[in-house]
């Protein structure tokens, strides 16, 4: 979660593109980010790839009113509603958008080339049927806020009592670097979006990236198995509870089946 999901950046901008806070090449610029191109392809009416600029009017002429996250991961189908093989391919990703108001979603599919530190990716975002029925547990801002606040506050205390890597000052010097980067960045969500939501999505990104440093800098005094049973079962349901929080902000602009103007 040190960076936004390409899924979160097509649903914020896309939103807020149908909103008329952004015009068309500032949404396609915001979603490509430092991708070399990003590519629509299955759109109904087209033969083949289109940009994101025609596929998104034209998702909008369909009836599209809005755009939502889901991040599925095994076990767990975070924000899908069907039909199988869009939940499938959706899960492989372990990311989709799905539109409100139109019964199609996307899925991305990233080819990558090129050698460390300097990748030309490439993104294709398929289009495919879903099923008009309610996402699947996602929270709304203020049950994802109140989660976030105590899972980080449990998982910190088993954490620290474990003496694990990613609970102390390595964790916080991560913390601050990623917060540098993101002040000389993109702002988080798109324009229009509500100020909490804006809150909720900073919470489970730094709560991210404290579980990604936590696995990442070893077992830390966690030597036993026990003990490394326990930083697992700790780390698991906030890397859940995180996600979730994450996707319900970028929903929150069609929170309540309407797009937030």
């Amino acid at each position: 979660m040190l960076v936004e999901p390409r899924s979160g950046l097509l649903a914020a901008w896309g939103n807020a593109l149908l909103a008329g806070l952004v015009s068309p090449d500032e949404a396609a610029l915001a979603i490509v980010g430092e991708d070399a191109v990003h590519r629509v392809d299955g759109l109904p009416g087209e033969a083949g790839p289109v940009g994101l600029t025609l596929a998104l009017g034209r998702l909008r002429r369909l009836g599209a009113t809005g755009f939502r996250v889901a991040l599925p991961v095994p076990g767990h189908p975070l924000g899908l509603s069907g039909p199988p093989d869009f939940n499938a391919r959706a899960l492989e990703a372990e990311e989709a958008v799905v539109a409100y108001g139109v019964a199609y979603g996307l899925v991305p599919e990233v080819t990558e080339a090129g050698p460390a530190g300097d990748l030309h990716v490439e993104v294709v975002w398929r289009v495919l049927p879903v099923r008009e029925a309610p996402p699947a547990d996602v929270p709304s801002l203020g049950e994802a806020e109140r989660e976030l606040a105590e899972a980080l506050r449990d998982a910190t205390a088993v954490l620290s009592r474990l003496d694990v890597a990613g609970s102390g000052p390595v964790a916080e010097a991560a913390v601050d670097a990623y917060r540098a980067r993101a002040e000389l960045g993109r702002e988080v969500l798109a324009p229009g979006y509500p100020p909490r939501a804006v809150r909720v999505l900073e919470m489970a990104q730094r709560v991210g990236l404290l579980v990604s440093v936590a696995y990442e800098n070893g077992h830390g005094g966690a030597v036993s198995a026990s003990e490394i049973a326990a930083r697992g079962e700790a780390l698991r349901p906030v890397e859940r509870v995180a996600r979730r929080a994450q996707v319900a902000a970028y929903n929150a602009y069609v929170e309540g089946g309407e797009v937030r103007r």
